[in-house]
């Protein structure tokens, strides 16, 4: 059997991504296929934790004329939907799965605590990781980044509607060249918006590589895992 590339990764997942064709709220069949991977890796023996957005049912930007803090911790619950539809896709395959929110809600989440997070993956449990960072104006892309080095995650598998990183919008623009690697300096120069900012820098500073690769096709995620060169791996020079 061919062993997995990597050990412990942060599996970061759009809210737009749960939507799958119908561009708002949850698609039951994109959730069903995306649970079929994870545990296609968990498998594997590979230690997965999830950050997911909230995008399909509000962003920030959503709440026009709205305080930016208010519409954030708006966007921030609206993960924490996404969070618990992905573990019951999960727990209905018999993935046993943990959602930990870094705004405390004890009713239906743990709370984020880093130690139990780890001793989860290390049991085999997958960790869904909700409420983003619990602080407005940082992003869930900031989120996979601060928790995959806070669980030394090998790696950033950031799965998008696109199958990689391109020098222009390839649905807008027929002949966008799609990289095969870039740097973390290329994203932040060319202002790819691979991830934002902050979230790019934090991945650079803790050497944290990130492989955006297309959601849509099947058996992605565990291709990525086995070390397939799919999609653009963005990492040191």
């Amino acid at each position: 059997m061919v062993r997995p590339k990597y050990k412990r990764v942060i599996l970061k997942l759009s809210g737009e991504a749960l939507a799958g064709e119908r561009g708002f709220g949850l698609d039951e069949k994109t959730l069903d296929a995306i649970a079929a991977q994870v545990k296609e890796i968990s498998d594997l023996g590979v230690e997965v934790s999830i950050v997911v957005g909230g995008g399909n049912f509000w962003r920030g930007r959503s709440g026009k004329g709205m305080d930016r803090t208010t519409a954030d911790y708006m966007g921030m619950l609206a993960t924490v939907i996404n969070a618990l539809a992905l573990q019951d896709a999960l727990e209905s395959i018999n993935i046993l799965t943990r959602v930990q929110t870094a705004i405390e809600m004890r009713q239906i989440a743990e709370p984020y605590i880093r130690r139990k997070a780890v001793r989860h993956l290390e049991k085999g449990r997958v960790v869904i990781f909700a409420a983003g960072t619990g602080n407005p104006y940082f992003s869930t892309d900031t989120t996979a980044a601060l928790r995959a080095a806070e669980i030394e995650a090998e790696v950033i598998l950031l799965a998008k509607k696109v199958d990689g990183v391109y020098d222009s919008d390839p649905n807008v623009n027929a002949d966008a060249k799609k990289f095969d690697e870039l740097t973390y300096i290329d994203v932040l120069n060319r202002g790819l918006g691979v991830m934002d900012s902050t979230a790019t820098s934090l991945c650079m500073d803790n050497k944290i590589p990130i492989v955006v690769f297309g959601l849509s096709q099947p058996e992605n995620i565990k291709k990525v895992i086995l070390g397939e060169k799919i999609g653009t791996l963005v990492k040191e020079v």
